[in-house]
C-alpha cells in the first residue's frame, strides 16, 4: 500500500432524523448499533462521483498521476449495465485503463486487494488503486426499521504497487470464502434476472436492502473471527501480537464481539460506526483513513483486518502500517 484516501459526502444524517419517521429512538440506535450519525449523498450524487473522489485522494497520497488497473468494490452501483469501474476510471483520467466491479459485499474491498495482489504478482500491472464505495442511500427503505438506521454513504480508495512481501505496507496471504445459502438473509430481493422489473405486477416490486439482523450478526462474527484467525496464522502471527484489529463496521457489538473472541483488547480495535455508519465496501478503507489520520496507526504497528458481507462473503488479511503512507481525507 502506497496511497490511502477517503471521501464523505458532506451532508450529515443524524438520528434524530432518521427517528422522525421510523419507531425507534436514539438511544436504542446508540446502544444496540453504536450509531449517532452517517452521511448520505445528495440526489443526484452516484456511486461514481464518490469513487472519484476518494480514488483522487488515494492517487495524490501516493505521488502517481497514472495507475494501471482499477478495481471498484460496491454494492450499489451506478447502472445495473455497464460495470461503475469504467466510469470511475474514466473520471480519474485514465479512460483507457482496464477497470471492473467486485460485488462481494461489505467485504468487496478486501476481495478488491486480493485481486490486485494477484496482478501485481503476475506482473500484469505495477500499481492498481482499490475503491470501496457505496451510495447505501440509493438501495435502503427509509421507512425500514432494520436497515435505516444502519447505512450510510462513503468512499475510500488505496494505490496498491508491487513490492517485497517483508516491506512495511504490503499485505500479507488473504482468508475468504462464501456461503450462498444464506443469499436471503442480506439481500435486495428484485431487480436482477431472477426476479426481474418486468413480467408480472409483482415482479421488481421489492428492490431495496433486506435484512435478517439476528442471523447476520451470527454468521458475521463466526466468519470474521475464522477468517481473521487463519489469516494471522498464514502470516506467521499470534493473536496477541496484533497491534490493530479493523473490523468492517457494521455493528459496534459485533466488532466487540470479534475482538473478545479473538482475546484482542479494546484500545486496540479502532473505530468509526458512530458516525458513518455501515458503508459496506467502503468500510475497511474508510477506517484504515480515519485510524490513520487520528494517530491510531503508527508505522509498525500490525494490523489484521477482517470483513463479512451479504452472499454471505467473508475475508481477512494482515498488513504492517507504513512509515511513509499519508492518508488523504
Amino acid at each position: 500500500m502506497i496511497g490511502l484516501g477517503a471521501w464523505l459526502p458532506p451532508r450529515h444524517v443524524t438520528n434524530a432524523e432518521i427517528c422522525s419517521r421510523l419507531d425507534t429512538s436514539d438511544e436504542w440506535i446508540r446502544t444496540r448499533i453504536g450509531i449517532a450519525g452517517r452521511h448520505a449523498a445528495e440526489p443526484g450524487t452516484a456511486t461514481s462521483d464518490l469513487a472519484v473522489e476518494a480514488g483522487l485522494l488515494a492517487m495524490k497520497s501516493a505521488g502517481v498521476e497514472h495507475v494501471d488497473a482499477v478495481v471498484l468494490a460496491t454494492a450499489t452501483p451506478d447502472h445495473h449495465i455497464p460495470g461503475t469501474a469504467p466510469t470511475v476510471a474514466h473520471g480519474l483520467g485514465l479512460p483507457e485503463v482496464p477497470a471492473f466491479d467486485v460485488t462481494a459485499g461489505c467485504s468487496g474491498f478486501l476481495y478488491g486487494t486480493a485481486l490486485a495482489a494477484g496482478l501485481l504478482h503476475a506482473g500484469t500491472c505495477r500499481t492498481v488503486l482499490v475503491v470501496g464505495a457505496e451510495a447505501m442511500a440509493s438501495a435502503v427503505d427509509p421507512d425500514d426499521r432494520a436497515t435505516a438506521p444502519i447505512f450510510g454513504d462513503g468512499a475510500g480508495a488505496a494505490v496498491l504497487a508491487a513490492g517485497r512481501p517483508d516491506e512495511p505496507g504490503a499485505l500479507g496471504p488473504i482468508a475468504w470464502g462464501s456461503d450462498g445459502s444464506h443469499a436471503a438473509d442480506l439481500w435486495i430481493p428484485d431487480g436482477g434476472s431472477r426476479r426481474p422489473v418486468h413480467g408480472t405486477a409483482e415482479a421488481g416490486a421489492d428492490r431495496c436492502i433486506r435484512m435478517q439482523g439476528k442471523e447476520v450478526f451470527r454468521h458475521a462474527v463466526r466468519r470474521m473471527c475464522q477468517a481473521a484467525q487463519e489469516a494471522a496464522t498464514a502470516a506467521g502471527w499470534v493473536l496477541r501480537d496484533v497491534d490493530r484489529l479493523v473490523v468492517h463496521q457494521a455493528n459496534a457489538r459485533i466488532s466487540a464481539t470479534v475482538a473478545d473472541t479473538l482475546g484482542i483488547p479494546a484500545e486496540r480495535v479502532p473505530s468509526n460506526i458512530d458516525r458513518v455508519g455501515n458503508t459496506s465496501a467502503a468500510s475497511i478503507p474508510l477506517l484504515l483513513a480515519h485510524a490513520a489520520t487520528g494517530g491510531d496507526l503508527i508505522a509498525g504497528h500490525r494490523v489484521l483486518l477482517a470483513a463479512f458481507g451479504g452472499g454471505f462473503t467473508w475475508a481477512a488479511t494482515t498488513l504492517v502500517w507504513p512509515d511513509d503512507v499519508e492518508a488523504l481525507v
